[in-house]
């Protein structure tokens, strides 16, 4: 049964390329980029063919295609019934719901203003559900990788949209048995999780990698999951992996989904400063420079540029506004919200059609109006007025110079001020804002 699981998976990104094929006709360089990183099956791509090798102790084959086709329909099938189940429950639930996507990049504050969207009781939220998909697939270098990967990305953000949270399952390792899993990825971060019907009592051990924060809960089971989400009134997720805008027309355009996005956004200088804390590991060569003055090879800035200019060209692409994403796009600011936190959270849910709850402003002004700083690098609570340049004192003047010069356009089209020297960089109280409306451009 494992064997026919793991070969569906397979099937299943060979619909993924196929669909690379149709709709931007490059399948046959996207297959010679494409490797699973599943411990037990390798794709490789020669003659642009994809096959597959078990890798088991005689290393043979052991499965069909018909019986893998089928465990790929299987959660399609049972998210269908349960659909059906509900009736006109589900029916009357979902007559006006809304979808909405947080859309960012790491440490941009996107953690704290999902928790807007994750205290409202009408919304089930979901935090970083693409992470399982990420650890278990990964693309070799090359001009194909955000192609394929936003395809990808996107699909599952789609069938989570639609409440199909059976189609995690195929990520998550070990598989779930009977649909229960202990190992979803933050899975006390989304309250919709860890409430009601979806929290059953804990079991002996029954051990959970990634366990409720507020309350005890047992394993995770899917179904009932699958059956919380059809019954709130929104769906709502946030994520750091999808950033190719243009790649989610189709979900726009899906008759099924009312989709509000939201991309949130956040000085360059700030970010890079916030990850060299964050993860000192993979920004050891921007650390070193800082404190060694050893530079940061062409390839370390070669990164830099390539993350502001994804930026720059989706920002560009919602703020233009194209017919298909007209009134779908809202993009905003960290430093605005951390001004002015309840503000900005009422235009976001104004912008999203979900009236804003009481629950929502408590929560807002509980965990913004911090007494004393947070040096949790993940904390969500925090003084957001005093907090969000605490940066500038920290970044060298050196190391900002050379964000700037390569995220300059990105820069500017966000309306971020370039610093000319150190003293007017450590200076708090010269904004680096530019004061914009960006909905209006």
């Amino acid at each position: 049964m494992r064997m026919r699981i793991k070969y569906a998976i397979i099937l299943f990104f060979l619909v993924a390329l196929v669909i690379i094929e149709k709709e931007n006709n490059i399948i046959s360089r996207v297959s010679d980029k494409f490797v699973l990183k599943f411990p037990q099956v390798e794709f490789v791509g020669p003659n642009n063919t994809i096959s597959a090798r078990a890798l088991t102790e005689n290393n043979t084959v052991a499965a069909s295609s018909n019986s893998a086709l089928g465990q790929l329909h299987k959660a399609q099938r049972n998210c269908s019934m349960l659909r059906t189940t509900l009736g006109g429950e589900e029916r009357k639930e979902v007559t006006g719901r809304r979808h909405l996507l947080l859309m960012a990049t790491t440490r941009t504050g996107s953690s704290f203003v999902g928790e807007f969207f994750n205290q409202n009781s009408n919304i089930f939220y979901l935090f970083e559900p693409l992470w399982h998909v990420e650890k278990s697939v990964t693309f070799e270098p090359g001009g194909m990788n955000a192609v394929a990967s936003s395809i990808i990305y996107r699909d599952m953000v789609q069938q989570l949209m639609l409440c199909d949270l059976y189609a995690l399952e195929s990520f998550l390792f070990p598989m779930p048995e009977r649909h229960v899993t202990g190992i979803l990825f933050r899975r006390g971060s989304s309250n919709s999780l860890c409430e009601g019907a979806v929290c059953t009592p804990p079991k002996k051990g029954g051990t959970q990698r990634f366990p409720c924060r507020v309350r005890q809960c047992g394993l995770l089971n899917m179904t009932l999951a699958t059956q919380a989400c059809l019954q709130k009134q929104h769906v709502a997720m946030k994520t750091v992996r999808l950033r190719q805008l243009e790649y989610l027309r189709p979900l726009v355009e899906d008759l099924r989904i009312d989709l509000r996005i939201i991309q949130l956004v956040r000085d360059p200088r700030a970010v890079l400063a916030s990850r060299m804390v964050a993860f000192p590991g993979k920004y050891d060569a921007w650390k070193k420079w800082a404190n060694e003055g050893h530079v940061p090879d062409d390839e370390e800035v070669g990164k830099l540029r390539g993350n502001c200019e994804n930026l720059r060209a989706s920002a560009q692409l919602g703020i233009g506004q194209p017919p298909w994403l007209r009134g779908r796009f809202m993009l905003m600011r960290y430093e605005d919200i951390a001004l002015e936190p309840l503000k900005r959270a009422e235009e976001m849910y104004r912008f999203a059609g979900i009236p804003i709850t009481d629950e929502v402003k408590t929560w807002i002004y509980e965990n913004t109006q911090a007494s004393k700083a947070n040096d949790n690098v993940y904390s969500t609570h925090k003084n957001s007025s005093e907090q969000f340049e605490k940066w500038r004192l920290g970044l060298p003047f050196k190391i900002a110079r050379v964000v700037q010069q390569v995220c300059e356009p990105t820069m500017r089209l966000l309306g971020y001020k370039l610093v000319k020297d150190a003293a007017t960089l450590a200076n708090r109280s010269a904004s680096l804002l530019e004061d914009r409306n960006f909905r209006a451009i």
